[in-house]
């Protein structure tokens, strides 16, 4: 088209949008953690996906390798003070009738559930309270009535021997000592520590897999192995609180600070806890 006399053309300017600027992304772990932070803030469980499930357990190797901060005094004190504030008289899961069907639970949840035992145990006890009864139900007729127990056939072997010694060397009484009590078939530390506890009211400390994990996770007791963690804990924990230790440090593994998805959202020591993991801010 031809211009229209008179007037004067200007050069069009390009107009320019200036665009938001992009705060640059987190590693994914991050972003995971926060988002695990910000749900437990809520009073949300943190999300188990795969991503997080894998910085949790990051997490735990690195606790393992007894690099977590250590716990001062005051810290320890203030947490088996919560824990007996929540659970004056914590009870082992376990049923049992006395001492000896207490010796012969512990027995045969070696690798298998408090749960799973408590199902097969009535039918058991209801024939053989003592092990004078035991002995004489014998190895056959145990290992029917504990079958839905994992190891079944070892564990049933064990619990007829263990039965047998006791009636031969102690008279059918469970012995209250760890030396003898690890002298009979079946029975190792973990196992004493807990018949010591919960039968004679001794103040010990039975690691299982809970306790283990907690020792070393919270950087509560870091050990390599169960006997390190549970020298470990009978140094730092107060003697007052040394006779239910073991029951509270259990059931907090079984139910807070699980091994794949640990609840920190409600656990009452969170603020307290040293591990790397958690996903509720100190």
């Amino acid at each position: 088209m031809a211009k229209k006399a008179g007037l004067k053309t200007e050069p069009s300017k390009k107009t320019s949008k200036r665009l938001p600027r992009k705060s640059p992304k987190k590693p994914v772990g991050q972003r995971r953690t926060a988002e695990a932070v910000k749900a437990a803030r809520s009073g949300q469980a943190a999300k188990a996906t795969p991503e997080a499930a894998r910085v949790r357990a990051q997490a735990d190797r690195k606790a393992l390798r007894g690099t977590t901060a250590p716990w001062t005094k005051a810290e320890v004190e203030e947490a088996f003070r919560r824990f007996q504030q929540a659970m004056p008289e914590p009870k082992g899961e376990l049923h049992h009738i006395n001492p000896f069907t207490l010796l012969v639970a512990v027995v045969l949840s070696a690798q298998a559930t408090d749960a799973g035992v408590n199902k097969a145990t009535p039918a058991l006890f209801a024939l053989a309270d003592t092990p004078q009864k035991m002995a004489a139900l014998g190895e056959e007729r145990v290992r029917d009535l504990i079958k839905t127990i994992g190891l079944y056939r070892t564990k049933a072997k064990n619990v007829i021997a263990l039965s047998e010694k006791l009636v031969a060397e102690h008279g059918g009484k469970v012995p209250g000592t760890r030396e003898e009590l690890q002298a009979l078939p079946g029975v190792g530390r973990k196992t004493a520590n807990v018949v010591l506890n919960i039968a004679f009211g001794q103040p010990t400390m039975a690691v299982d897999t809970h306790i283990f994990r907690i020792g070393n996770r919270t950087g509560l007791a870091p050990g390599k192995d169960p006997l390190a963690v549970e020298l470990k804990l009978l140094e730092v924990i107060p003697e007052a609180y040394m006779l239910h230790a073991h029951h509270w440090l259990i059931l907090h593994g079984r139910y807070t600070c699980l091994a794949r998805r640990p609840l920190c959202e409600r656990c009452i020591i969170a603020d307290l806890c040293k591990w790397p993991g958690k996903t509720v801010a100190a």
